[in-house]
């Protein structure tokens, strides 16, 4: 358990992620005496996430599905003032929490804000990719999951949280963030797993994504973008 009194929650959500939740929640036990808390968020996972979890984080709940809800209810757990929430499959350095806390220390105001990330892969153009998620956020205020989102506890309750919408749930809670305060984009990198651009193609999961967010700032039910989505 988190020796202190906790000033940063970790929310990590998953679903069936046996083979990466253990590695990622070791790279932060030491975290823990550091006065950071560790929250996995289950949906119904049918392999061992759950045990895995249970090992290693100071809670581990099962939730229905839906990545928006499964943050939601860490977040109703969470002790901290701030949270930071990270996918179950991200790569980390190990020292992220010391950027956090620096923060935490030095901004005065209530914040949020994302991390930039890089691939696991050496494939050059998943690196370009990941430069123009970078250079996309910086540029338009506008936050992915897979950059780790971190904002204080009094932001994200004063916006009710993430949505409760099956798909862009992080678009979303950007643009309400980005109302009330510009994002702090760090510079410090955190690892994206690369599988979902190689298992349904590079250029074709970026098309895909681009013509999903374009027709969800048009309008478009999340519902049926979600649909589409995981048809395809």
């Amino acid at each position: 358990m988190v020796t202190v009194q906790p000033w940063l929650s970790v929310i990590i959500p998953a679903m069936n992620e046996e083979d990466r939740i253990g590695s990622l929640l070791d790279i932060m036990q030491h975290w823990r005496s550091q006065g950071v808390e560790l929250i996995v968020v289950d949906g119904g996972s049918h392999d061992q996430t759950v045990a895995i979890a249970r090992q290693r984080a100071d809670h581990c709940i099962v939730t229905a599905p839906g990545r928006a809800g499964q943050q939601n209810a860490g977040a109703a757990l969470a002790r901290g003032d701030l949270l930071w929430f990270v996918h179950a499959d991200t790569g980390l350095q190990g020292d992220e929490w010391r950027t956090l806390q620096s923060l935490h220390q030095s901004v005065a105001v209530p914040f949020w804000g994302r991390f930039d990330v890089s691939m696991n892969s050496p494939d050059r153009r998943l690196g370009l990719i990941a430069t123009m998620m970078n250079l996309r956020s910086r540029f338009t205020g506008i936050m992915t999951g897979d950059q780790g989102i971190f904002v204080s506890r009094i932001l994200f309750t004063s916006i009710g949280g993430f949505p409760q919408q099956p798909l862009m749930e992080d678009v979303e809670i950007s643009r309400r963030l980005g109302r009330i305060a510009a994002p702090i984009c760090l510079r410090d990198s955190i690892v994206v797993d690369s599988r979902r651009w190689q298992k349904r193609g590079i250029w074709r999961t970026v098309l895909q994504m681009w013509r999903l967010r374009l027709r969800y700032f048009l309008g478009a039910d999340p519902v049926i973008l979600h649909r589409e989505y995981y048809r395809d």
